[in-house]
């Protein structure tokens, strides 16, 4: 066991995938000679040469673009975008063609494009985005957002052997802040399998990314009040774990959805008709939710702060749900 931070749980998540399959290759932005702007991919290019590691434009549809023309061929290509915000650059490439690839001709594009998303960096709303629901509401690709340094090493190995385009997105927060002793054997963790990270009774909490330390965060406090709060991490949100949500539901009757993202659109609507539809009888009170604001993420701390959920906002709304 080797304690690594998030950040390079994904290095060697890359060099390993890289390692174990001649097929498996990058494409980005500075992604070689500089090591990529969170330097993820630093060390790479000397390993596994220019051929492996390629350094490309500044343009993100013509990354998708070529990444998708390669999986044609039988390549396994991992796309990085300097910051997820910018992945509105290659959207055609990826809902209207690495999207349909299968459902269209009966082809594979083995495709990842990962990179950083998330506010909380002061980074203003061009580089603290949270997309990830446009490509949920995508039929065709799987979308995967690690909360973990174990998660973000074995689901990237997941994704990158998968056939079906992968949307990776990784919280620019937890790159060098969350850290965790990782097997020293090889390992991969499955798309669509949540994972309870917290048992409890009480209410559910359901979430995703940061928001699991967040959500944490929030649990233990209110343990210490005698309200044991149960907090699922979805890992994946295409797959989404439906039997998990609706077994917690099941065990505690309340459910409270917790995501990074903006309130309306965000998937805390979907898993609320979930629940609503499948586990209605169950509940004990109406689902809640605790989410970030209608707006662009703000540049300045106060108003960052005031955009984000947090671990007291997230206390608050469970323990006014528990009181049903």
């Amino acid at each position: 066991m080797t304690e690594v931070t998030y950040l390079e749980a994904i290095r060697q998540a890359l060099a390993e995938e890289m390692e174990r399959d001649p097929a498996v290759v990058l494409l980005g932005e500075d992604i070689g000679v500089y090591g990529g702007a969170f330097r993820v991919t630093a060390g790479l290019l000397e390993r596994f040469g220019w051929e492996r590691v390629i350094d490309t434009p500044i343009s993100e549809t013509a990354i998708v673009g070529a990444a998708v023309g390669m999986s044609y061929l039988g390549l396994r290509v991992v796309a990085e975008m300097q910051f997820m915000d910018f992945i509105g650059c290659a959207f055609d490439m990826i809902v209207n063609y690495a999207a349909k690839s299968h459902y269209r001709w009966n082809v594979p594009a083995p495709i990842v494009i990962r990179g950083p998303a998330g506010a909380g960096a002061r980074a203003g709303p061009f580089h603290s985005a949270s997309p990830e629901m446009y490509f949920v509401h995508t039929p065709g690709l799987k979308v995967v957002y690690p909360a973990t340094a174990y998660d973000a090493k074995g689901l990237l190995k997941s994704a990158i052997r998968d056939n079906n385009p992968v949307i990776f997105f990784e919280h620019k927060l937890l790159y060098r802040r969350v850290k965790e002793d990782l097997p020293a054997l090889e390992y991969s963790v499955p798309l669509g399998k949540a994972a309870i990270r917290r048992p409890g009774t009480a209410l559910t909490i359901v979430t995703y990314g940061a928001m699991v330390q967040a959500s944490l965060e929030a649990a233990y406090s209110l343990g210490g009040e005698g309200i044991e709060a149960e907090v699922v991490d979805l890992r994946t949100l295409v797959p989404l774990d439906r039997d998990t949500i609706l077994e917690s539901v099941g065990r505690t009757s309340k459910l409270l959805v917790v995501h990074e993202d903006t309130r309306t659109g965000g998937i805390a609507g979907e898993i609320a008709a979930l629940v609503m539809e499948e586990a209605f009888a169950q509940l004990d009170a109406p689902v809640q939710r605790v989410t970030s604001l209608d707006t662009p993420v703000p540049f300045a701390a106060a108003l960052e702060d005031a955009f984000l959920p947090n671990a007291e906002r997230i206390a608050t709304a469970a323990r006014e749900l528990a009181r049903y």
